[in-house]
Formats: C-alpha cells, structure tokens, sequence
C-alpha cells in the first residue's frame, strides 16, 4: 500500500522583529487603503491640549480609532463633539508605538448639513444658469459715494465694525442703516425688502448687506431665492459681506463685489480702496491668463506628487512624531506633578526645621530643659538629705551609746581620784587610804581605800 507525498514544510526565513513586521503592515495599509470614506458615530472623544482631536468611530458592531489633526479640523463649521454622526474622509496607518491601526481624517462632515448642501448647490445652479453669476451684470461701486446703506441686525459687532471703520477712514460720511433679522424664519424676507426699499426710495449710493460668522445654518437666510433675486435687480451696486472669509453664500455670487467681512466692506466703498478696485478690475484678466496657466502647471506637478503614497497627505509622515510629541507632553506634565509634589515636601521639612532653629522655640525648649533638670535636681537633694539624716541618727545613737551616763545606768560605778581628779582605770592607782569618788547613777560617793581589802586581778 502506498501513501500519497505530502508537500514539504515551508522553509521560514529569519524572524521579524516586532518594529520591522509593524512597519511592514504599516506600509501595506497605507498604501492599500490610501482614501477611504467612513460614516459612524464620534466615541471616546478626548481632544488634546496640542488642538488635535483623538477619537473612536463606530457603529453597532465595530469601531476604529482616528486621529484628526487640529490643522485640518479648523476649516469646520463647529467643533466637534461626543456623540456627533460624520462622515470621514482620511487614510488608514499604523501608530508603532502601541501597535494599533488608525484613520487620519483628511476631512470631516457632519450628518445633517448633507441636505442644505445639495440645497445650496441645486440653487446654485439654477441660478448660475439664469446668468446671474454673469459679470456682465455686476456694477462698479462709486467712487465716492455720498450715502452708504447698510442691512444688518442693529445689535450685532458688524455694525459697530463698520461705523468704525468708516469713521477713522472717512469722517464726512452719511449712514444709513436698516435694521433686519439676519438669521431664523422671516430673516431672508426681510432683507430681501430692505434692499427693495432702498432702491425704491433712492436712500443710498452703495449697499453693504451682511452679517457676522456662523454654521451653514445660520448663514442660510443669505442663501434664499429672494434675497438674491432682490440683490440681482438692485439698481444700486451692492456689497455682499456675510461671515468670514471662509464663509460663502449665494448672495456672495449676485452681488457686485464680494467682501470677506463686513469690516472689509466698509473699506471697499470708500474713494480710495474704490480706484484700486477698479485698477486691480483692468488687469485682472492679464493675471488670470497667467494665473491659470500656472495652475495647470502646478496642478499637473500636484497630481503625480499626490500618487505617491508619502505624499498625499504630510501627516502620513508627521501623525507619528505629532502623537509621539502628545504622549511626551503627558509625561512631561506627569514628571513636573511628581517634582513639585517632592520639592513640596522638602520644602515642609526644611520649613520644620527652620522653625526649631527659632531663638524663641530654642528658649523654650531650654526652659523645658532647665525645669526637668532642676526637678532633677530636688529629688537629688531631697535624697541626699534622706541619706545624711539616716547617717546622723545612726552617729547620734552611736554617741549615745558612749555616754558615760548611759554607762552608769547600766550599773556600771566610775572612780575618780580625788587629788588629781582623773578616773581611776587600774587598780595600781588606788593606793591605802585613798580617797576617791564614786559615780553612780543617781549621785555620788566619797570613799577611802582600805589596803587590806585591795586585791589585783589579773587578765587571763
């Protein structure tokens, strides 16, 4: 019986370190997945105090970290937030330090403001075809003009913007303002009528109508049909100032001259900023011929310079120093906490220690000193008088006991010679007829020796 071959094992070749494998994914991902487009929800969202935006998106099922760069997120309409439905446009990479695949967001759209774009480009259109757009149609602003309209909201900081910049620049001029809602139902009428006022009156030689920034929303009254219809048939030259320069709005394309803020419409209508206009208007089609035709140049170099994977975007090489810059942001931050807390707390000792160095804390650590010592002191004494007066009770009983009168009381007699007055210790002092005194207890006694009854006794 025979068995089939079995295919040998395949040989494997060195073993990969973990940086080389996760840059080899790193390089796969990027370039497989060079663009990609990503609806979900915004999870985890913790923006960084470098500005950029670290967050989750998900759906029911999944989720992917992303990374948006505060470069990028600063062209959107608001910030985002915790909970918001977008659609990303981005690249997939690798982060090496912790090993996890990541979307960095090119760009960002929120769900929701899908619908007044498609709105906004519809009307667009539409008008662009009725020729509108055409700049056949747009009016050179006067050179000095003698009355300026204005159709603002009369408690906004455009108005004021503008009346200061008209006042430092040209003091003689005459305002006149016409206060409208400039955003939320019944603002895009009411601008609409202002303009038609204006015109029917004659009150101004150019008009300024616009408003500060905001969201496509707020700006949307600027976007409505009338509005632009009322701008189209104005016969007075109309400056369009809606937002910032960012911002732009169908009243932008009607008007006559398009401003990037209110503040630079009221610079367009006076005399001087009006020539220049007009001079930059005459050679304008001289730049554009030249400017176009350095577009395409560029545009041909900027489209094989964005094949390449490196290059399509600068953070596919900079997400991983700009991350790796945050996360030593964080432990520089943690390190100086440590270091305060540890020259907080040499500090409180070298405090304490100052404080016994203190001449009034050392006086009373002295005094303390000087009572427990002379406390000492009196129990020493105390004891050493106990001891001496023990001492002298016992010398006392000792001199007590030599007392020659204690020695009579005992029975004892002391004989004392007469002539000489000296005690009589041997019986060789007493002579015959010898008179001696005799010590008793109670008295004394004079007798004679008799020589016949003396009798020595000797000391064994």
């Amino acid at each position: 019986m025979s068995f089939p071959e079995t295919d040998p094992a395949p040989v494997l070749s060195a073993p990969l370190t973990v940086s080389q494998l996760t840059h080899a994914i790193k390089s796969k991902l990027e370039t497989s997945f060079t663009l990609v487009q990503v609806q979900g929800e915004i999870s985890n969202f913790k923006p960084h105090s470098s500005g950029h935006y670290y967050f989750d998106l998900k759906d029911a099922e999944a989720k992917i970290p992303a990374v948006f760069f505060r470069a990028k997120h600063q062209t959107l309409p608001r910030s985002a937030k915790e909970g918001d439905h977008v659609v990303a446009l981005g690249s997939l990479t690798v982060y090496p330090p912790h090993g996890r695949y990541q979307l960095i967001i090119k760009e960002l759209r929120f769900v929701g403001l899908g619908e007044l774009l498609l709105k906004f480009e519809a009307l667009k259109n539409k008008l662009h075809k009725l020729g509108w757009f055409d700049a056949e149609h747009k009016q050179l602003l006067p050179s000095f003009p003698k009355r300026i309209g204005v159709i603002t909201s009369p408690t906004g900081a455009v108005l004021r913007d503008i009346i200061h910049i008209l006042r430092r620049r040209s003091p003689g001029f005459h305002l006149i303002v016409n206060p409208v809602l400039v955003q939320g139902e019944g603002a895009a009428q009411q601008i609409a009528q202002a303009i038609v006022d204006f015109n029917r009156y004659q009150l101004a030689d150019v008009l300024i109508v616009g408003r500060g920034g905001g969201s496509l929303e707020d700006l949307w009254a600027f976007n409505e049909e009338c509005v632009a219809k009322a701008i189209f048939e104005s016969n007075i030259p109309i400056i369009s100032a809606v937002g910032h320069e960012t911002d732009v709005t169908l009243s932008d394309f009607v008007a006559d001259v398009r401003a990037p803020t209110p503040s630079a419409a009221a610079e367009l209508v006076l005399a001087e900023k009006a020539r220049q206009i007009h001079f930059l208007q005459n050679i304008r089609q001289q730049l554009d011929r030249l400017t176009q035709q350095l577009l395409d140049k560029r545009k041909r170099e900027l489209t094989a310079l964005q094949r390449h994977p490196l290059l399509a975007t600068p953070f596919t090489l900079l997400h991983v120093p700009l991350q790796r810059i945050d996360h030593f942001k964080t432990q520089l931050e943690q390190k100086i906490q440590q270091i305060l807390h540890l020259k907080r707390s040499h500090l409180q000792e070298r405090s304490k220690a100052l404080s016994w160095l203190n001449p009034l804390a050392q006086l009373q650590q002295k005094k303390i000193f000087l009572t427990r010592q002379t406390t000492t002191l009196d129990r020493t004494t105390l004891s050493l008088l106990n001891l001496k007066r023990e001492k002298l009770k016992r010398i006392i009983q000792e001199l007590k006991a030599l007392d020659s009168r204690n020695v009579l009381k005992r029975g004892y007699t002391i004989l004392i010679d007469e002539k000489t007055n000296s005690v009589i210790a041997s019986t060789r002092n007493l002579l015959p007829q010898t008179v001696v005194k005799a010590m008793l207890q109670d008295g004394e006694a004079w007798m004679t020796v008799d020589h016949t009854q003396i009798k020595n006794v000797s000391s064994s």
